[in-house]
C-alpha cells in the first residue's frame, strides 16, 4: 500500500480502476470514491473488520453511524429498511442526488441510505454486485471534506488501498440528512436539499 506522501494510490476513474476498487472493497479494504457532493471513503458494511478500519482512518467515534450507499430503492429494501410512502416520494424527487434518508430497520434501529448522483460512484456500485458499502466523507473527523482525490488520499493514506480520481467534485457540500418518522421528515443535517423542497416533495411536515 502506498504511503501517505505517495500519490500513486490515486488513479483515473477508468472502467478497470472502478472494477479494481470494487474488488478491493469486497476484500475488506478501504477505497476512496467520488460523489457529486464530496469525495467519500468506503468500507464493506457487513464486515466488522472493514468498518473498524474505516473508523480508525477517520478518527471517528464508534457511536456515530455511517450511511450506506445504494443503487436504488430496491437495494434499500433488500438491506432491511422500512420504506414508506414519504421515503418513496423523496427518493423519486432527489435520488440519485445529495439526500441521505435515515430509515427504520428490522432490528429496531436506524440506517442512512443515499444514491449518489455521480457516474463513477454508480458504476462502482454496479461492480459491487450487491455488496453494500458504508461511505462517509474522505477526511479526518473534524477536518474539511475533500473535494479532490489527492486531498482525500493525503488525509487518509496509508489506511486506504485506492482512490478513484474523477476530478474536483461538483457540489462541494455534504448531503442533506433527514430522518423519516412519525409521518414526517426531521432534518438531521442541512445540506443542498432545502426545507421547502423536502416539504413539497414529501407532502408532509418537516421538522428540525
Amino acid at each position: 500500500m502506498a504511503s501517505r506522501a505517495d500519490p500513486s494510490g490515486c488513479v483515473p476513474a477508468a472502467p478497470a480502476a472502478i472494477r479494481r476498487a470494487a474488488e478491493l472493497l469486497r476484500a475488506g479494504e478501504l477505497v476512496i470514491v467520488p460523489t457529486e457532493t464530496v469525495y467519500g471513503v468506503a468500507a464493506r458494511a457487513d464486515s466488522p473488520d472493514a468498518l473498524a478500519k474505516l473508523y480508525a482512518a477517520k478518527g471517528r467515534a464508534d457511536a456515530k453511524r455511517i450511511a450506506l450507499f445504494a443503487a436504488g430503492l430496491e437495494s434499500v429494501r433488500a438491506a432491511g429498511a422500512q420504506v414508506d410512502e414519504i421515503a418513496v416520494r423523496l427518493a423519486a424527487a432527489f435520488w440519485p442526488g445529495p439526500l441521505t434518508l435515515v430509515l427504520a430497520n428490522g432490528a429496531g434501529g436506524w440506517d442512512g441510505f443515499r444514491v449518489p448522483d455521480h457516474p463513477v460512484a454508480l458504476a462502482w456500485l454496479r461492480e459491487l454486485a450487491g455488496v453494500v458499502p458504508a461511505v462517509t466523507s474522505a477526511n479526518r473527523s473534524g477536518e474539511p471534506p475533500a473535494l479532490t482525490a489527492p486531498d482525500a488520499w493525503a488525509a487518509l493514506a496509508p489506511h486506504v488501498a485506492l482512490a478513484l480520481d474523477a476530478g474536483p467534485v461538483a457540489v462541494g457540500a455534504a448531503s442533506t440528512v433527514v430522518k423519516i418518522a412519525a409521518g414526517g421528515i426531521e432534518i438531521l443535517r442541512p445540506g443542498p436539499v432545502g426545507r421547502a423542497d423536502l416539504a413539497r416533495a414529501g407532502r408532509c411536515p418537516v421538522r428540525g
